[in-house]
């Protein structure tokens, strides 16, 4: 029996863009189409695996290899594509006759072109094709000059990597996503004015190829139809793209800390102030968790990147599930005695000020 290639999707974008609220939407909307999923999830909790089940796309309650999603947790995967990656795709092959797209998120600091080659190798080309790289651009950060919602966080993250050594590492990130894009969503619209998104698209045009298609979206909805199918066989092309790290080394980002905290949250609102107040004062570039609220029924999802934090309620907690308060903090140097202690003491302190 001869197989189609299977077509890959992969999508990329700075931390806080909206790639997963992207992917959601897709996997929602899918048609019918029976879609496999890859989230370069990094941190000790799988936040964005634990999302993307909730979307109910056949994945058993681990995520593990007997399921439809796999979550990498070792760094990004233009770096891991030796180790975790390789064996992932492989396994995928073996279940080709069940899968009728492929869908890789990137970690926001993924470098997309080394990912793209990978489907050069022999091992990879029989089976997929990469059908489209989609880049998920943060409007308002665009609209403020900064690319990413933080991009003092962001910036760090690069100066960690000791093999990289850039004047503008965020600018140059950003203009290689760009670069290697095959559609490229304006994301976050909403709040900005004719003026200002005229601005934002074009910024992002000077620095994207010729015929690519920039759309404007907001919560993540894009039609499915512009989303799968494009039929670019990118890895044929990826070596025409030039990037600035096109003659850099491998790279790796060990350096970076994640760590996570089980919490006592009795309000919403002041654990989002006191978390933006704990990003003040230490190198916490994202946090992500699920909360437990005492008499509510649903369950609180937290994302932060930034200064900026966004919840809502996701779902109905689970019978028998335990109802706990648990947050992944991705940073620099996190101690999380310290982090937990200085969260603990300003909710508590807001609670007595109440």
């Amino acid at each position: 029996m001869s197989f189609q290639k299977i077509p890959t999707t992969v999508v990329t974008g700075f931390l806080g863009a909206g790639k997963t609220t992207l992917l959601r939407h897709l996997l929602t909307h899918a048609q019918g189409r029976r879609i496999a999923v890859i989230v370069n999830e990094f941190g000790e909790l799988g936040i964005d695996g634990e999302l993307l089940r909730a979307c109910g796309i056949g994945c058993d309650e681990n995520g593990d290899s007997n399921g439809q999603l796999f979550e990498l947790a070792n760094g990004c995967l233009c770096c891991t594509v030796q180790e975790e990656f390789a064996p992932v795709m492989e396994q995928l092959a073996a279940r080709r006759d069940q899968i009728d797209h492929l869908v890789i998120e990137t970690s926001g600091l993924a470098l997309p072109k080394p990912l793209v080659q990978a489907f050069q190798w022999p091992s990879l080309r029989t089976t997929f094709t990469v059908d489209a790289v989609v880049t998920v651009v943060d409007a308002p950060a665009v609209a403020a000059g900064q690319f990413a919602d933080n991009p003092v966080a962001v910036d760090t993250q690069r100066r960690a990597d000791e093999n990289l050594d850039h004047d503008a590492p965020l600018a140059e990130l950003f203009e290689d996503q760009l670069a290697t894009a095959d559609l490229v969503v304006i994301h976050k619209t909403d709040g900005l004015d004719a003026d200002t998104l005229a601005r934002v698209e074009s910024s992002v045009r000077a620095q994207t190829p010729e015929g690519v298609k920039l759309v404007r979206a907001q919560q993540g909805r894009v039609d499915i139809g512009l989303l799968l199918g494009m039929g670019r066989a990118v890895e044929d092309v990826i070596d025409q793209r030039p990037t600035h790290h096109d003659a850099e080394e491998d790279h790796d980002h060990d350096e970076f800390d994640s760590l996570s905290l089980t919490l006592e949250v009795a309000d919403r609102q002041r654990l989002l102030d006191a978390l933006a107040a704990l990003v003040r004062r230490h190198e916490i570039y994202r946090v992500k968790g699920f909360v437990a609220l005492p008499g509510v029924s649903m369950r609180l999802l937290v994302q932060g990147v930034g200064q900026r934090f966004d919840s809502q309620f996701d779902r109905p907690w689970r019978p028998g599930e335990p109802r706990a308060s648990r947050l992944v903090f991705i940073g620099d140097h996190l101690d999380a005695a310290m982090l937990r202690r200085e969260l603990q003491a300003s909710l508590d302190a807001a609670a007595t000020a109440a």
